[in-house]
């Protein structure tokens, strides 16, 4: 069994005005994470999506420029429709793990709880990530890349807001 570090995890909160059975579905369909997953003008890809336990969603984002990077998330927990977990991290083609494109002290995998939570309507959507097994040097990289990262996913986040409203 893999241990996260005791360094700051990443934690986000984000309500959508949608049902949960749908948001689950935004983050499980290839036809739907296609059109949200990833930083503000990234074109995704998707190679695999077998979204099981021991599966794996694999893909690649392309920048407007050509730049190409690729990643994995491998599933250990999917409970439709209120939780994920799954282990990520950047790989190549041919879906083997690789160090960040951005950082060689960057984990190799990140740890990520995905909870969704059903209220009046909407959905409250929480993840929570943490580097696996990392080093000192790593953990302490992590930890100074959070406010970083949360800016990140509010854009991706925005994305899947806006997607769901298309398809409302």
């Amino acid at each position: 069994m893999s241990e996260t570090t005791n360094s700051r995890s990443l934690v986000i909160t984000r309500t959508f005005n949608a049902p949960r059975e749908l948001v689950f579905a935004c983050w499980t369909k290839p036809e739907h994470l296609m059109h949200w997953w990833g930083p503000t003008g990234m074109q995704l890809d998707v190679a695999t999506c077998d979204v099981r336990p021991g599966g794996m969603f694999h893909f690649s984002m392309k920048s407007p420029d050509g730049f190409q990077m690729w990643g994995k998330f491998v599933y250990s927990e999917v409970s439709p429709p209120d939780k994920l977990v799954y282990t990520n991290s950047f790989s190549d083609a041919e879906a083997n793990t690789i160090r960040a494109p951005f950082s060689p002290v960057f984990p190799l995998e990140i740890l990520n709880i995905v909870a969704f939570e059903e209220q009046d309507g909407q959905t409250i959507v929480t993840t929570s990530g943490g580097p696996v097994n990392p080093t000192e040097e790593e953990a302490a990289f992590y930890a100074s890349m959070i406010e970083n990262m949360e800016q990140g996913f509010e854009g991706t986040f925005r994305q899947l807001d806006e997607y769901l409203t298309k398809l409302a």
